[in-house]
């Protein structure tokens, strides 16, 4: 999982640089998106590599966002093609990545929530058992 989000932090973020440093006055707001989701990336990469409470609860903030961004960016896309004039990592739902940005932050949270049961860990409930138990 550690390697897979350090790709895609590689990949976005080398996109990103590119297009904020040739083009970026062609599509701000799509390049300052696709920085935003190199970010997220490597926020998720360092959180899931490092372990511990805190870490857990940050990789699970940063695969939540990455979801909400796929979802957002994604939807207002399909909605309004002239919304974001060149893709970003996030467009279409990351059809640019073969989809694996939609996927990635969905089996990330799944994982997340594997490896906290298993370690006997916090669940992504905050301490709170899953069965809603007190």
């Amino acid at each position: 999982m550690v390697a897979v989000y350090a790709i895609f932090a590689l990949a976005a973020g080398a996109r990103a640089a590119v297009q904020i440093a040739t083009r970026y006055s062609e599509a701000p707001l799509a390049y300052v998106l696709s920085a935003f989701a190199a970010a997220v990336y490597v926020l998720a990469t360092v959180a899931l590599a490092r372990g511990g409470r805190t870490s857990f609860r940050v990789a699970v903030a940063a695969c939540s966002v990455e979801l909400a961004g796929v979802l957002v960016v994604g939807t207002l896309g399909v909605a309004d093609s002239a919304a974001f004039p060149d893709e970003t990592v996030w467009s279409m739902y990351g059809r640019g990545y073969g989809f694996v940005p939609l996927v990635l932050p969905v089996v990330g949270l799944l994982w997340l929530r594997r490896t906290a049961r298993a370690a006997g860990g916090t669940p992504a409930g905050g301490g709170r058992p899953v069965g809603g138990g007190a």
